[in-house]
């Protein structure tokens, strides 16, 4: 009887001991509770849980991503999109991640649906096309403001999609094709401009200066003379022709 008794509390012990030696990985901690109340937080390595007197809830420390489920947000300019995203954060106090929230992924997750609704909703729909990591960089900030009771670090928030609508699509290509034609106008009338100017400048040039005058005359009959045409040019100096001309303005002004 005495040797049975033995057998069993030997093999009482060896369980009890079994059942309370707990090994944690480098990227796990364990909270330890002692009678119900918060006692430590214990890891890595092998740790002594005495059971029924301690609980040990685990938490894992390595980076954590998140998808957040598409969402329906209305912008600010009235344009419905359906936008998702992805956030990445760890637990940097297993202790807070425990006792101040039930379940720490679900509350990060409603938290972060509610969040990027409400932070594009500010905005205008270019701003959510255009401004995308100023985005990423407002819902991160909140986020990681409202989460640090719960012991947790928001690192990164990327938005991954904004979703529109065909009629939509059609609006924005018919917009970005108005827009490219109002600058090709912009582009033309501006080549113009400049052209004209330059014209003018060389015609002011070309009138102080008679010589230079008669240099572009002479490069424009070399010019006309290496064309294959049937026209035939006879050159001849602007100085034979000028006083005629004075001699006609005189005669028209009797």
């Amino acid at each position: 009887m005495f040797e049975q008794f033995a057998t069993f509390l030997v093999g009482f012990v060896v369980l009890f001991l079994f059942s309370s030696i707990k090994i944690l990985k480098e990227y796990e901690r364990g909270v330890i509770f002692l009678l119900g109340r918060f006692q430590t937080v214990k890891g890595p390595g092998i740790i002594i849980v005495i059971p029924g007197i301690q609980q040990m809830v685990k938490r894992d420390l390595r980076v954590i991503v998140m998808d957040v489920p598409t969402q329906d947000v209305i912008s600010r300019d009235n344009v419905s999109v359906k936008v998702n995203a992805v956030v990445y954060f760890r637990i940097v106090d297993p202790e807070k991640a425990v006792i101040q929230v039930e379940n720490v992924f679900e509350a990060t997750s409603q938290l972060a649906q509610t969040t990027l609704r409400s932070v594009l909703g500010q905005h205008e729909l270019d701003e959510m096309l255009s401004e995308r990591e100023k985005l990423n960089t407002d819902i991160q900030s909140i986020l990681d403001r409202s989460t640090d009771a719960w012991g947790i670090k928001v690192s990164n928030v990327e938005i991954k999609h904004v979703d529109l609508d065909e009629s939509m699509i059609r609006a924005i290509a018919a917009q970005a094709e108005a827009e490219r034609s109002r600058r090709a106008k912009v582009i033309h009338a501006e080549g113009e401009m400049q052209a004209s100017e330059l014209l003018l400048q060389a015609a002011e040039t070309l009138s102080r200066q008679p010589q230079s005058l008669q240099l572009r005359y002479l490069q424009t009959l070399t010019e006309i003379s290496t064309d294959k045409t049937n026209t035939v040019v006879f050159p001849l100096p602007l100085d034979l022709i000028e006083p005629l001309l004075k001699h006609r303005q005189g005669a028209t002004r009797d």
